[in-house]
């Protein structure tokens, strides 16, 4: 049936919408789902996704991948010498602006983008007010496809965040069409139209086509660490927001052999402001890499634009901290003056971190930043502190502590200040747990053995936890 025939409202369309997303990205997900709320998800990975070495080399003929891993030797020095005698690991890290489109999400773009024409498509669709934006629209060049980016750009006044409006300007240069929104639910909803009306791709991030697509810099990294240093990493700090970044780089670095590295997810501190608002929308000066992706993302990974995510970070993650935006554009600052690397503040939130966690580290330990981003007119420190100002927002130098977001970023006034504060994972691991059983209307009793597994690969609790969680969200007189 023609979309014309379609009712165009939005309940309409968004009672579509797995129909749509089956048509748009040609995966049926009823078939790796099983009991009531089982997800087997490693069997999507295995049927749905590519191998390592086929994505590897999807990559390379896009000129994507093969990026250096660098010693931050200065930074490393600074670290030393404000940690106690014997502490301070070395850090290095993994130079992902080296990308055709700037950043690791060229990655996951090469492989969705790949796959659109295996299929046939003439075009890819991709929601996004980041950098995958650049990335989806840059291989879609390279490989002749159409394309177009929705993008959550401005507030109701028509204010835009110049960071997104950058990277449009970054989309439009490789030739695609940018359909530009104000931040609401509209998004969810355009998105869906154009994939009715056009036909084309669905170039989520959150396919098993990009989650494969990341799982090339886990291995990269696993395997420069190896001839650098003749070792595994110790820690690699990933960025934080939907999910998916952490989720490959966790999963490559295993698929390697460093099964003993700890995976650790870092994000800006932006907790009061509520991502779908529009009086908060201009009030922060991160559009990801923050806890308002982070958080719901990892306790509600299907939230996402298919029916089911291939980002499942709390598979992966074995600690999880913030940081606060003042520390990542002072890191910002400092690796542009210390180690001669101009890159933008949004992929220096895992450097903040792993700076801070440096200094709690032996200095025979190796800790890799997973990733950096290219900067651009809209993308450097300087403008988005200057649009904070301009909408109120305080910034000094002084404690990162006592940052409030919203109404003040707070640079450190001294790089002993700097800090990764935990978040507490078990808390996030069991309400995961509550957020994925709740949609079962049976008794724990009718919930199969099968799905306890499922829950406890997804959480990483025990099964008595687990059952004791169940116990509390589907009573037994249910």
């Amino acid at each position: 049936m023609a979309s014309s025939d379609y009712k165009m409202g939005y309940k309409d369309v968004m009672n579509r919408r797995n129909e749509i997303m089956k048509r748009a990205v040609g995966i049926d997900y009823a078939a790796f789902e099983f009991d009531r709320i089982g997800f087997d998800y490693e069997r999507m990975m295995r049927e749905v996704g590519y191998s390592l070495s086929e994505v590897m080399a999807i990559q390379r003929a896009q000129g994507v991948g093969n990026t250096p891993l660098l010693k931050l030797n200065r930074l490393t020095a600074l670290a030393r010498k404000l940690s106690p005698t014997g502490m301070g690991a070395q850090l290095f890290l993994k130079d992902e602006a080296s990308n055709p489109s700037g950043s690791f999400k060229a990655r996951r773009a090469a492989v969705a983008v790949y796959q659109a024409k295996k299929l046939g498509y003439k075009g890819v669709i991709a929601a996004t007010s980041g950098n995958y934006g650049a990335a989806v629209a840059s291989q879609a060049a390279m490989q002749g496809l159409k394309c177009i980016i929705v993008q959550e750009t401005y507030d109701s006044k028509g204010k835009g965040q110049p960071e997104i409006i950058e990277k449009a300007r970054k989309c439009e240069a490789f030739g695609a069409e940018v359909v530009q929104l104000t931040v609401g639910p509209e998004l969810f909803y355009e998105f869906l139209v154009l994939l009715e009306q056009t036909g084309y791709f669905n170039a989520s991030l959150y396919t098993p086509y990009g989650i494969a697509g990341i799982e090339s810099l886990g291995a990269e990294i696993a395997d420069q660490m190896l001839v650098q240093t003749g070792r595994y990493p110790d820690a690699v700090v990933c960025t934080n927001a939907g999910g998916g970044n952490l989720t490959g780089t966790a999963r490559g670095l295993r698929k390697r052999g460093a099964v003993e590295t700890t995976i650790i997810g870092a994000s800006v501190d932006l907790s009061g402001l509520h991502m779908a608002s529009d009086g908060d929308f201009n009030r922060k000066s991160f559009t990801t890499g923050h806890t308002g992706f982070g958080l719901p993302f990892a306790t509600m990974p299907d939230r996402s634009d298919v029916p089911r995510s291939a980002a499942r970070p709390l598979r992966y993650m074995d600690s999880y901290v913030t940081v606060k935006q003042g520390e990542v554009f002072y890191m910002t600052e400092a690796l542009a003056q210390l180690e001669g690397m101009e890159r933008g503040p949004a992929g220096n939130v895992s450097l903040a971190a792993a700076f801070a966690l440096a200094m709690t580290m032996p200095e025979n330990t190796a800790i890799v930043v997973q990733e950096t981003e290219y900067t651009g007119a809209g993308k450097h420190l300087q403008p988005q502190l200057s649009f904070a100002r301009e909408n109120g927002i305080a910034i000094r130098f002084g404690d990162p502590e006592e940052e409030i977001p919203g109404k003040s970023i707070i640079l450190p006034s001294h790089p002993s200040l700097m800090k990764a504060r935990p978040l507490p994972l078990v808390q996030l691991r069991k309400r995961l747990v509550e957020n994925l059983v709740s949609p079962a209307v049976s008794a724990h009793a009718q919930l199969t053995a099968h799905e306890l597994d499922f829950l406890a690969d997804e959480s990483r609790l025990t099964r008595e936890a687990i059952e004791k969680i169940i116990r509390q969200v589907i009573p037994s007189d249910s």
